[in-house]
């Protein structure tokens, strides 16, 4: 799987974890130059307490366009630091 933004390929792999509709990149996936941390923390009630990225490619931002779980509840300790995407980043077969 590839994920896009602003015609720049963000993160790329073949082991990506399908949960809920969205595909989850194993965290040495992404290319970390377009990711920086955001303050944005939101909750699951199953998965836990989200993180989010904002994406920044060639002088333009995407804020909250990435999340991750950095410490999940039990039911999804297999995405624990794997990234997901929305607010327009393309996410589409390599």
């Amino acid at each position: 799987m590839k994920a896009t933004w602003n015609n720049q390929i963000i993160a790329e792999s073949n082991q990506t974890i399908l949960i809920e509709g969205n595909h989850y990149f194993p965290p040495e996936s992404i290319k970390c130059e377009f990711f920086k941390q955001s303050d944005t923390h939101t909750t699951c009630p199953w998965k836990g307490e989200a993180s989010y990225y904002d994406i920044h490619v060639d002088g333009k931002i995407n804020p909250d366009a990435a999340w991750y779980y950095p410490d999940p509840k039990t039911a999804a300790k297999s995405i624990k630091n794997y990234i997901a995407f929305w607010r327009g980043v393309l996410v589409d077969p390599s």
